[in-house]
């Protein structure tokens, strides 16, 4: 039970979230809208967090993801969602780290 929390919330094995952005992940802020106008990656699909459930059938057509918030937190539930939905997903902590990694 603990791995599978572990897994869900990104504390699982280790994945090199700057190889998967440079072989093409959709990077997704869940972010509020007016978090993501102040500043956010280029490229990256704003979904808030409240709204990931209802864009699973989108989602899964532009896998793997990589998602990014504020600080992490948010993202690591995003991820945790879509990883119960079937969804390659990877919690990328926060858009600046995200951004950072696109270097």
């Amino acid at each position: 039970m603990l791995d599978l929390l572990k897994n869900l919330f990104g504390f699982g094995p280790k994945v090199d979230i700057a190889e998967l952005l440079r072989n093409g992940a959709t990077i997704v802020d869940v972010r509020t809208k007016s978090e993501y106008a102040g500043g956010h990656v280029k490229g990256s699909v704003n979904i808030p967090l409240d709204q990931i459930g209802k864009q699973i059938d989108k989602l899964k057509k532009h896998q793997p993801i990589v998602t990014c918030c504020a600080s992490g937190m948010r993202s690591g539930s995003a991820a945790g969602i879509l990883k119960s939905k079937g969804i390659e997903a990877y919690n990328g902590g926060s858009w600046a780290s995200v951004n950072n990694k696109l270097r």
